[in-house]
């Protein structure tokens, strides 16, 4: 009898055990906007109070080398969102309301993710994931661009770029229909309080929500994007600084509030061990909020270092080292295949993305480097990265070259030393083009527009 019970122990905790080893990751994207490379803690700050995202970063890996796939907002989040050059199916731009097109008709809202492509959360939703975005989306005002539509099951958010920090008044909404909150589809109600603890409150009841089946949350925060907006008691909180950055201090330490309130509540459900956590911003800080990029040059919107590279973080117990750093050049590409394959499918078979699982070269089971070259293309503007070397093409001026390993600030242009690279780089640069669509405001697109609009008049889908 004493024999079969301890036979039966032993089966349940094989069981157990391989149920727990088979559970799937949850997974956690806590993005930020417009904020400046050297403007959290972890990244050298000695003024920005970032105390939850510093310890995230303690607890999990710093990827000093990863870039965005543009130096703007809205072709950034398609790269991320689909794994795939943005360029290849013409998202050059935001996506600019009012926009007119060169055969004369109004693109404006229509701007926005091509239908065919798929998103990770398309991907996900068929490893038996939810999947909701919160706050920005940037990738289509019109309602067959929704986050409903694009693989999420749940959405809380607004459809635009950028927005007020607290309610709309009426004009405001009615001015910019697509900066309303929005939940689900079509529901439109101001936030209660400040937007970016906002978010994070609906960040937690989701968690709460989903504590026993696998989820992805895209927080896609809009802060510390424009307008410059801070809390009282956040300002109250802010030393030693004046004007725009005081406030961009007390934004950023909103931002970081609500991060600590999200992983909190994951540690709270016992969810900390089992999900993957990323952390990283768009583009780089623009100068216009006073962000700080340090020590790299330029800014949001130019292809310099401080228009595409971010600051990373990513955590995984179990399998990422804490406090590790990683020094390879990495890209916003990648998350796409690394969550697939966290989740438990195969992002080997999904066909013509750019991105790499990131697993297997931070775990040193590849020692090669994740990308030996990396593209950024804006209308004629042209920037390929290639091992150690960086060519930025201009159309009205000539190309510069850095080594940007030796030369992080890009202060020594090496263009007139090494024509060889130069030629190297363009004839890549030229190939790669080569297999690009036109942007999207261009005339191919018009009749997509066109043809889809009519679609949408014979089916009107609904939303739960």
């Amino acid at each position: 009898m004493i024999q079969r019970i301890v036979i039966a122990i032993g089966i349940l905790s094989l069981v157990s055990a391989t149920s727990f080893a088979q559970k799937k990751k949850n997974i956690v994207f806590l993005f930020a906007d417009d904020a400046g490379y050297f403007d959290f803690g972890f990244q050298g700050s000695k003024t920005f109070k970032t105390p939850n995202l510093d310890k995230l970063a303690k607890e999990g890996m710093v990827f000093k080398d990863a870039y965005t796939t543009a130096a703007v907002c809205g072709p950034s989040r398609a790269g991320l969102l689909t794994g795939r050059y943005q360029q290849r199916f013409g998202f050059e731009e935001n996506n600019v309301p009012g926009y007119m097109s060169h055969s004369s008709k109004l693109l404006g809202d229509d701007m926005g993710l091509p239908l065919e492509e798929k998103t990770i959360a398309d991907h996900l939703g068929k490893l038996g994931y939810n999947s909701i975005v919160l706050g920005k989306w940037h990738m289509g005002n019109a309602d067959r661009y929704h986050p409903l539509y694009r693989g999420f099951d749940e959405f809380y958010g607004f459809r635009g770029g950028a927005r007020s920090f607290f309610p709309l008044t009426q004009k405001q909404a009615a001015d910019k229909p697509e900066d309303r909150l929005e939940k689900g589809y079509k529901e439109y109600k101001e936030p209660s309080k400040y937007l970016t603890y906002d978010i994070a409150d609906e960040a937690c009841d989701f968690i709460d929500r989903n504590k026993k089946k696998p989820f992805f949350m895209y927080v896609s925060f809009n802060a510390v994007h424009s307008p410059m907006q801070a809390t009282p008691e956040d300002l109250a909180e802010i030393k030693g600084l004046t004007g725009k950055r005081k406030i961009l201090a007390a934004m950023t330490l909103a931002l970081d509030k609500a991060c600590g309130q999200i992983l909190a509540k994951l540690k709270e459900q016992g969810l900390e061990e089992e999900t993957l956590i990323v952390f990283s911003n768009d583009n780089g800080g623009p100068d216009g909020t006073h962000t700080c990029n340090y020590p790299l040059s330029g800014c949001k919107s130019n292809n310099l270092e401080g228009g595409i590279r971010v600051p990373f973080i990513m955590k995984l117990p179990s399998v990422i080292q804490p406090g590790s750093e990683y020094k390879k050049a990495v890209s916003l590409l990648d998350l796409l295949p690394t969550f697939v394959n966290v989740a438990g499918g195969d992002a080997s078979k999904i066909k013509n993305i750019d991105g790499v699982d990131l697993l297997p070269f931070i775990t040193q089971k590849n020692k090669k480097s994740p990308h030996e070259i990396l593209f950024w293309k804006k209308e004629n503007r042209g920037i390929v990265r290639k091992g150690d070397w960086k060519l930025l093409r201009f159309p009205d001026r000539p190309a510069e070259l850095y080594n940007v390993t030796k030369d992080i600030s890009e202060n020594d242009n090496l263009a007139y030393r090494h024509p060889e690279k130069v030629r190297e780089l363009f004839k890549d640069l030229f190939e790669w083009e080569g297999e690009l669509e036109r942007p999207l405001f261009m005339l191919k697109r018009v009749y997509e527009v066109n043809a889809m609009k009519r679609m949408d008049e014979k089916r009107t889908p609904v939303l739960d």
